[in-house]
């Protein structure tokens, strides 16, 4: 399935404090399942969001490593939290913080994932949004591994995880990297 051609338009939609955003997909990231919010906010109908793959949603002004880092979290049986910046039907924009899991059949079988999406706290894009650009310039220039690796540096240099440092940002105990 081919992405659409969407032009991204500087239109941001924002989540109301009581959203909370809801998908299932498969383990090739298929869109199994999408509460009201997610169609609503999204601009697809149902119909037209059910069975794509969620990178449907990819704006591009989300570095390719963070999708590498979410990835190599959950494909390992982890939980990942992060922010991420949504692409529209209609080429707007909305930004969620999300918490995305993997999921398990009876036998303990992974089957899927399971991703929960809420409005991001205030203040969060003065730090998330130079963070983006500075690994997208730098995925442009040496690539994306070379992101991964800025992002592992400033993960050792905070001494902490991926997921520590982005509860904390979302908690507001980190206000500036």
């Amino acid at each position: 399935m081919k992405k659409p051609n969407i032009t991204p338009i500087e239109k941001e939609v924002f989540l109301k404090e009581e959203d909370f955003i809801v998908s299932k997909t498969d383990l090739k990231s298929r869109i199994l399942y999408g509460n009201e919010i997610f169609i609503s906010i999204s601009g697809y109908s149902e119909e037209e969001i059910l069975g794509k793959p969620h990178n449907i949603l990819r704006h591009p002004d989300m570095p390719r490593c963070a999708f590498k880092i979410l990835y190599d979290h959950i494909q390992n049986g982890k939980e990942w939290f992060g922010y991420v910046k949504n692409l529209r039907k209609d080429g707007g924009y909305y930004w969620v913080y999300a918490n995305i899991s993997p999921t398990f059949d009876a036998q303990g079988k992974h089957i899927g994932y399971y991703s929960v999406r809420r409005k991001p706290r205030e203040g969060f894009k003065h730090i998330i949004e130079p963070l983006y650009q500075n690994l997208l310039s730098i995925e442009a220039n040496s690539g994306m591994e070379a992101g991964v690796e800025t992002v592992n540096e400033l993960l050792n240099a905070k001494n902490m995880t991926f997921n520590e440092l982005m509860i904390k940002i979302q908690k507001g105990i980190i206000n500036e990297l």
